[in-house]
Parts: C-alpha cells; sequence; structure tokens
C-alpha cells in the first residue's frame, strides 16, 4: 500500500512533466486558426454594395485633382513668362519715354522762340569702338541756330592727340582715314545735323583728346576739343536730320 501511494505521488509528475510539449503544440494550433479565420473572414467578408462605384468614383477623382495640378503648374510658368515679358517691355517704354524727352529740350532749345542763340558747333561728339581695335565709328551732332532758316554747309574733319612711346603727337585727318588728302565728313543743315563716319588710329598708341574741326563754306573754322574717355563714354546724339 505505501508502495502505491508512491507511485501515485509519482504519476502526476511524470505526466506533468511530459506534458509542455503538448500544451505548446495545441497553442500553436490555436493561433494558426485564430489567424486563419481572421484571414478568411477580411478575404471572404461581404463587401459594401457599392465599393467598386466608390473605387472607380475616388480614381477618377485623383484624375482630376492630377489634371488641375498640371493646368495650374502651366498657367503659373506661363504667367510668370508673360509677367517677365511686360516688365522688359515697361523698361523698354520707359527708355523710349525718356530718351523722347531728352530729344523734345533739345528742340526746344535750337528751334523755340526762347532758346538761346548759338552759331555753329558741335554739340555732342560719340566714338563708338569696333570690332577691330583701330577701327572707331565717329557720330558727331553739328548744331546751329543763330542764323534761322540759313543753311550751314561745310565739311567736319578730326584731329586725335595722343600718346606713343612717353611722347605726344598729333594724328590728322588724312592720317586717321588712311588716305593721303581725304575730304571731311560733309554737312548740310539748318539747325542740326548728325554726320558719321570711321577713323583708324594706329597701333600701340594711347590717345588722349579728340579735336573736331568744322570747315564751313563760308566763315572761319571751328574747333571744338573733347577729351577721349569723354567722347567715348558720351550717351548716343540726337539722330534726326533736320535740314
Amino acid at each position: 500500500m505505501e508502495s502505491d501511494q508512491i507511485a501515485y505521488l509519482a504519476g502526476p509528475r511524470h505526466m506533468r512533466g511530459s506534458g509542455h510539449p503538448r500544451l505548446g503544440f495545441v497553442l500553436v494550433l490555436l493561433a494558426a486558426l485564430v489567424l486563419g479565420g481572421w484571414g478568411a473572414w477580411r478575404t471572404f467578408a461581404p463587401q459594401p454594395p457599392n465599393a467598386g462605384e466608390q473605387l472607380k468614383q475616388q480614381a477618377s477623382r485623383i484624375d482630376q485633382l492630377e489634371q488641375q495640378v498640371a493646368t495650374l503648374t502651366r498657367s503659373d510658368q506661363i504667367s510668370r513668362q508673360a509677367n517677365s515679358e511686360l516688365q522688359s517691355a515697361l523698361g523698354e517704354r520707359d527708355e523710349e519715354i525718356a530718351s523722347l524727352r531728352a530729344d523734345i529740350a533739345f528742340y526746344e532749345r535750337f528751334v523755340g522762340a526762347t532758346g538761346q542763340r548759338r552759331g555753329l558747333t558741335v554739340h555732342e561728339l560719340k566714338l563708338v569702338p569696333q570690332r577691330d581695335p583701330q577701327l572707331w565709328h565717329v557720330v558727331a551732332t553739328l548744331t546751329q541756330n543763330m542764323n534761322r532758316g540759313a543753311v550751314s554747309r561745310g565739311r567736319l574733319q578730326l584731329i586725335v592727340e595722343a600718346s606713343e612711346g612717353g611722347r605726344m603727337h598729333k594724328l590728322d585727318w588724312t592720317e586717321l582715314r588712311q588716305q593721303k588728302d581725304a575730304p571731311g565728313l560733309d554737312y548740310s543743315f539748318k539747325y542740326f545735323e548728325q554726320v558719321e563716319g570711321d577713323i583708324v588710329l594706329p597701333a600701340g598708341i594711347k590717345p588722349v583728346r579728340v579735336i573736331a574741326r568744322l570747315l564751313p563754306q563760308s566763315g572761319a573754322p571751328v574747333e571744338q576739343s573733347f577729351t577721349w574717355g569723354d567722347a567715348v563714354s558720351s550717351m548716343p546724339a540726337i539722330g534726326a536730320d533736320a535740314r
């Protein structure tokens, strides 16, 4: 009887020790069943009766929004470009207005009843560099309003004072034109005129001053001097020809 009690007591321990693997298997099986049931429910659960229609509507809405974004982006680009072109056009108009105002002031000084009387003069001399570093384009604006209605005729010549090797010397018109007995630039006007021509400077010289010499058909020559820097940096002269 005592041995039966010992066997009885030993039995449950043995069963409990060998029951752990079975318990783990049961838990794994239950977890698999739960996950499988959840997946099946997700797959086979009844969907809303209009789920397909909702998906189509959402896809259509997405397409509409993407199209709106593309349209707005393009519209913004066009607006920016148009604004840039407008600003550029406004800048050009401002420059044109300023130039016209300057022309009006110029005309009033020489044609207006209250304009100051002046004889034949070089109102402005401009030298424009060309691609050839020795070639320069000359633009001279000549004016006179002393004799209203009278026509001034004659020729314009230039003389350039330059430094070469530390020494100053003058280049006359024939040297600047590279032509023996080169005639001057003809002019003929009542109030003002712009005359143009080209000169060539020898290589290696440093121009310092330019002298404009007017040779009218009647009367004494008129000379005016301009520093080379002022002539090169001067503003464009009046372009109209009022003969």
